[in-house]
């Protein structure tokens, strides 16, 4: 990648407008998942566009039939509704990521083609320890180049590999946020070298984001703030595929009573429990 190619995000949201809802079936959604929905659902309103429901069912081991059921319950009930996705179909189906495994395949091999990727046989425990000081706030760690300029060849038949897209160090990734504002990351610095295909031969998170966003259209990604270090990853995956990137618009997150960012652990704080305590809709969207 040319050095001097800095992928950003200026323009304004594009006409006619496609959002999306992406859900997780991994347990009950909670209220930082429900504000987040309603900002994402307001905005496809106010725009006269089109607002589709994704599931994001690529976890085998927490993906559950039961919970898919249960986002789809908890939305309408949060006053949310949509225009496609797997309960309603549409020209883009199918909506259940666990399905759209081809698609995935193909970009993956494009890139691996061009040169944007290389094999890595590093355990989440070896980064850590080649580390001085892990990135604590992101999910993923730098990547110490561990496995970059190794030799595919030198890779013993059987042995687990994960694929890695090859970030160009030091190149800005800038961006103008609709909701957060300008945003400037550094390849290298604030994110490195970034898994692409698990070695349990699935997508990553970035690369199914990118194929899903990009098949269906969508104009503006709405999620919370913890994803903008994503979002420069997934501002690369675009320019090396030819994709034009949609928008972004980031927003602020919901934390517990200690300051903690909500999680699907918080059963508490669950749409469900709300719900079940007498909690309404229009007292949930203004707390």
């Amino acid at each position: 990648m040319d050095p001097a190619a800095r992928p950003t995000r200026e323009s304004p949201v594009r006409s006619p407008y496609r959002g999306r809802l992406a859900p997780s079936p991994t347990g009950l959604l909670h209220l930082g998942h429900a504000r987040t929905f309603w900002t994402a659902y307001q905005r496809a309103r106010s725009a006269q566009g089109t607002l589709i429901l994704r599931n994001e069912d690529l976890d085998r081991d927490r993906a559950r039939p039961e919970f898919v059921a249960a986002f789809i319950e908890d939305l309408h009930w949060f006053g949310i509704q949509w225009d496609e996705g797997p309960d309603l179909g549409g020209p883009h189906a199918p909506y259940d990521q666990s399905r759209r495994i081809p698609a995935y395949r193909d970009a993956f091999e494009r890139l691996r083609r061009s040169g944007h990727l290389f094999p890595c046989t590093c355990s989440r425990r070896d980064i850590q320890s080649a580390l001085a000081a892990p990135h604590a706030a992101d999910e993923e760690p730098v990547y110490p180049g561990t496995c970059r300029s190794r030799d595919p060849a030198t890779i013993p038949a059987g042995t687990r590999v994960s694929w890695r897209f090859r970030v160009p160090d030091g190149l800005p990734v800038s961006f103008l946020d609709q909701g957060a504002g300008p945003q400037c990351f550094t390849a290298g610095a604030d994110f490195g070298d970034f898994i692409l295909w698990r070695h349990d031969d699935l997508p990553s998170y970035q690369l199914a984001c990118v194929v899903d966003d990009a098949a269906m259209g969508i104009t503006e990604v709405v999620r919370g703030a913890d994803l903008l270090v994503s979002t420069a990853r997934q501002l690369l995956i675009y320019q090396a595929l030819g994709l034009t990137p949609p928008a972004f618009h980031h927003c602020p997150l919901v934390t517990d009573a200690a300051g903690v960012r909500l999680a699907k652990r918080h059963d508490a704080l669950s749409l469900r429990s709300l719900r079940e305590s007498g909690r309404s809709p229009d007292e949930l969207r203004g707390t």
